[in-house]
């Protein structure tokens, strides 16, 4: 016995108790859970994502074999507190670094250095595991773990996770109790291996799995209507979004081309019309104007404030002026923007008019609460001053320029000074890049032929790739058009812009996101940094500015088919957790309210409708009846005996005659208006028997087709066929049938067979 007290776990005996050995597995799984939530967060260093899941894997194998503890209690208690004198060290330098970049580094490295001492504390105590409390302190930290993944992340990978730890807390809860309530008791404890411990393990595992199940639910109820205010999840502690470069003011070309590598979603977008109505939109981002031969940049200069109308809280963006585009197809679309590191906001071309939630302090309060602002800069490009590191949501108003191709043509190259002056800087440039231009554009005329052609030879005569690899160039623009002769779009939207300002046609460099993938669960587009792209502006006089694309089509590697649509259903349950758990306020409180208001009236409406449609028929039913037995003394004396033999039929006869006896009273006596499955079955079994009078019968091994097909009569075979089928579609179909025409064919069947 050690100072403590404790008494060190020997290896398991053969005959170990079979509560402990259940508690110790559901413990163990307990743990591993807990710490790959965290792993999964992606906030811990690499060395605690790997050394992490190792030991915990290391200890289960050597847990499984019954292994003794590998260090003492009192050895572990002194590596805890020797942990203790590191933590400042971890708090003020290694968290430190690893919080760089973080809305609120000070806490963000006080979370991570906690973490750490809470995961090194668990691993000392898993290693010496000998007592009651130890395991009780293991449940603990198992229990923290989980805390600390849910304030790191709020991701739906956490949800996976989160559930299968509910199911094992309470298993593992429940078999400590078990286990501590038999310590000291009389009988012989239950020996792990034999058949009533299997049947303990299972017992135990079915109530664990229905307890976190209600446990869920009533869960569900609470958080549904717990009183809410507006405020984002765990804002103080939100951590550094993903840092998208390529979106500002200073862009150099290759950084695009980077982002095109990562799989991560940028925004959703819903648009009015669908699929037909977004055809071919690009998200525009920034527009730049200066390039140096290496990247492109806007020189500094002070944005346009924009403010709110108070009319519904809709900012103006487009004034209307010359390089406003004079026709086009107007679009209406809703964005939800994930926080990128960027202020830049993206539009379908350059945006009318737009509202939404820009500020975090808004939270979620309806539009027109509280006046914001945004950033216009000289390109139209749009920025939301209010960096928050949260979701935004705006709705925009759009107009597609669709100009007629030949009244483009004619307008000309009377360009204004100030066009000129921005949007014709070259800087030193190889000869032949100009030499190429009036090569490709010898046979036109006007500019917007100019660039037409432009495009159309980037688009086929070079290759799209993102494979850039090899030491840097002095002339990258050279170096692509010349000797690579491939590239991604940076370099073709580049190629294009000075190409056409060496002809002394306005262009510019527009950065920002093709349209994305179409989800025909959720209704939105959703678009991924992979479809980070670049293209080209071109001003012409009288319709403003002008998209061209030079970029050739890439190789789509998302995935088809099955897994295509799994990947849609995945992505609309991410939306719906970040919206309807992660955003959840009063305001969803309060929809929520309305539809289960709106769906209780709908129900009830639809039961008071078929139930008074019921009554109705019934009530005109017992009219007929009582009628028909009016007008007839002798109908209403048939009446009353066939009743009482259809009563003596069901109560006593055997099961073939009361079959009989329904389908006649079903079809003579109360035909019926509409086919039933039941009624089809004694129809076709009705059919079975006259067949089966007249000499033919259907063998167990055939279907009901197989049997109708292999008549050999042809005069039989149809009515057979024609109520066989009948009989399918009622029975399997819920296809509505004439019960009096299966009652012809039946007559048919038994006259064709007499007449034989």
């Amino acid at each position: 016995m050690d100072p403590a007290g404790q008494t060190p776990a020997e290896p398991l005996p053969v005959h170990f108790s079979a509560i402990r050995r259940h508690f110790e597995i559901s413990l163990f799984f307990l743990l591993l859970t807990g710490v790959l939530t965290l792993v999964s967060t992606g906030k811990l260093d690499i060395f605690t994502t790997l050394a992490l899941p190792a030991a915990m894997l290391f200890k289960g194998y050597r847990w499984w074999h019954g292994k003794a503890p590998e260090i003492s209690n009192r050895f572990g208690t002194w590596l805890t507190v020797g942990y203790f004198i590191f933590f400042p060290f971890d708090l003020w330098i290694v968290s430190r670094m690893l919080a760089a970049g973080a809305q609120n580094p000070g806490l963000y490295a006080a979370l991570l250095a906690t973490v750490h001492l809470m995961l090194f504390a668990t691993i000392v105590r898993l290693f010496s595991a000998s007592t009651t409390r130890d395991y009780l302190f293991l449940t603990m930290m198992g229990f923290t773990a989980m805390l600390a993944a849910a304030i790191l992340t709020v991701d739906t990978v956490f949800l996976a996770f989160f559930f299968i730890f509910l199911g094992l807390a309470v298993s593992t809860f429940v078999a400590l109790e078990m286990w501590r309530s038999a310590e000291g008791t009389v009988t012989r404890p239950m020996e792990s291996g034999t058949s009533a411990a299997n049947k303990l393990h299972n017992a135990l595992g079915v109530t664990s799995v229905a307890i976190a199940l209600g446990s869920l639910a009533v869960g569900a109820v609470i958080f549904l209507i717990l009183p809410r205010v507006s405020g984002g999840y765990m804002s103080g502690l939100n951590m550094q979004p993903t840092m998208i470069s390529g979106f500002s003011d200073d862009v150099e070309l290759g950084e695009i081309g980077e982002i095109k590598k990562n799989s991560m979603v940028v925004m959703r977008v819903t648009v009015d019309g669908g699929l037909i109505a977004a055809h071919g939109v690009h998200w525009r981002g920034v527009a730049l104007t200066k390039f140096d031969g290496k990247r492109w940049f806007n020189d500094p200069h002070e944005p346009t404030t924009l403010t709110s109308s108070w009319d519904g809280d809709w900012f103006r963006l487009n004034s209307g002026g010359a390089n406003a585009p004079k026709s086009g197809v107007p679009i209406h679309y809703k964005v939800l923007l994930e926080p990128i590191g960027s202020t830049a906001l993206f539009f379908a071309n350059e945006a009318e008019s737009v509202r939404g939630h820009f500020n975090e302090d808004t939270g979620r309060a309806p539009y027109g609460q509280r006046r914001t602002y945004l950033l216009k800069d000289f390109t139209g490009s749009i920025f939301n001053p209010y960096h928050s590191y949260a979701r935004i949501e705006y709705e925009a108003n759009s107009v597609l320029p669709a100009p007629p191709p030949a009244a483009v043509r004619e307008a000309g190259s009377n360009y204004p000074d100030s066009i000129r002056e921005t949007y014709l800087q070259l800087p030193s440039l190889d000869s032949r890049i100009p030499e190429l231009a009036k090569q490709i554009t010898a046979r036109n005329t006007s500019p917007y032929d100019k660039a037409r052609s432009i495009e159309g030879y980037l688009r086929s005569h070079y290759g799209y790739t993102l494979d850039l690899s090899g030491p840097p160039q002095a002339d990258p623009l050279a170096y692509f058009l010349f000797q690579k002769r491939a590239g991604h779009c940076e370099y073709f939207a580049a190629a294009m812009t000075v190409m056409l300002r060496t002809l002394d046609i306005p262009a510019r460099y527009i950065n920002g996101f093709q349209t994305g993938e179409y989800n025909d669960i959720a209704g939105d587009f959703v678009v991924r940094a992979s479809d980070a792209h670049s293209w080209v502006e071109a001003y012409f006089p009288g319709f403003g500015w002008l998209t061209f694309d030079p970029t050739p089509a890439s190789n789509d590697d998302r995935p088809q088919g099955m897994l295509a649509q799994l990947s849609h259903y995945w992505d609309w349950f991410q939306l719906q957790w970040g919206e309807w758990v992660i955003n959840y306020d009063f305001l969803h409180q309060i929809t929520v309210a309305q539809n289960l208001g709106r769906f209780s009236r709908d129900w009830a409406e639809r039961i008071r409708t078929e139930f008074s449609s019921a009554r109705r028929r019934a009530t005109e039913q017992l009219k007929l009846w009582q009628d028909r037995v009016s007008r007839s003394p002798s109908g209403r004396t048939g009446f009353f005996v066939l009743f009482g033999v259809f009563v003596f039929a069901v109560l006593i006869l055997r099961p073939e005659v009361r079959r009989r006896l329904t389908l006649m009273w079903r079809t003579r006596v109360l035909p019926a208006r509409e086919m039933t499955p039941h009624l089809a079955t004694l129809q076709y079994r009705e059919m079975l028997r006259v067949l089966a009078r007249g000499g033919i019968r259907k063998t167990a091994a055939q279907t009901p087709m197989e049997f109708a097909a292999s008549l050999p009569d042809g005069s039989l075979a149809a009515p057979v066929f024609e109520l066989t089928s009948i009989y399918q579609a009622a029975r399997y179909g819920g296809k509505p049938a004439d019960p009096q025409q299966a009652s012809s064919l039946i007559d048919r069947i038994r006259t064709f067979l007499r007449s034989r």
